[in-house]
């Protein structure tokens, strides 16, 4: 049943490029909509209550048998709780490995003129101030509507997007968690089609 969009508790509007949090309630749902298509939207998950519990990309790739996430995914912590579970996904496939971008990696990939060019790592790390967490809090990341698939000599590839506007996914929480986004700003491969875009945040009550 489609959920209405006037009876969300929070409903904001992200700008390309920038950082958000926000702690999801235990019973509350979580929408990440892709507003124009092929966005990555780079995304941290910490116990709201105790920030060393966080996502952990090995467990839940382990127990749910795939490096992809998606509908029926429950993304499980380092302390091996569901933190969060994916309820609905239109694009499928949201990618688990490909980390997020930094001034190194755009240097290795790209050139050294590029390495002062934003990057998720600057959002992070802004954003892990306010919150006034460590810099060495910073761990896995799922990257929703980023395509990496594995290519046959085992390499991960970074190529076009397969989201289309409006495409969105759905996490109900099963813990009180924060959610730390970089809307990613990298501008140096396709992971956003080479022009960042905004995304809509959207959560309702259970």
């Amino acid at each position: 049943m489609a959920k209405d969009i006037s009876k969300a508790i929070y409903n904001e509007k992200i700008a390309a490029g920038v950082p958000w949090s926000y702690v999801v309630k235990k019973g509350q749902t979580l929408r990440i909509v892709d507003l124009e298509g092929c966005q990555a939207v780079d995304t941290l998950f910490y116990n709201a209550n105790d920030h060393e519990e966080r996502y952990s990309a090995t467990d839940t790739v382990r127990e749910q048998g795939s490096i992809f996430v998606t509908t029926g995914t429950k993304l499980i912590s380092s302390d091996d709780n569901i933190m969060m579970e994916i309820t609905e996904d239109t694009c499928g496939n949201h990618d688990t490995l490909g980390g997020h971008c930094s001034a190194e990696s755009n240097t290795v990939r790209f050139g050294h003129d590029k390495k002062y060019m934003h990057s998720c790592r600057d959002n992070y790390l802004y954003e892990i101030g306010e919150l006034e967490m460590d810099p060495r809090d910073l761990t896995n990341n799922i990257n929703f509507f980023m395509n990496v698939p594995v290519e046959e000599n085992g390499h991960l590839a970074i190529v076009d997007g397969i989201s289309k506007p409006g495409d969105y996914v759905e996490m109900k929480a099963e813990m009180d968690t924060l959610v730390l986004v970089s809307n990613c700003p990298q501008l140096n491969n396709p992971c956003n089609a080479y022009n960042p875009t905004p995304i809509q945040m959207i959560i309702w009550d259970e």
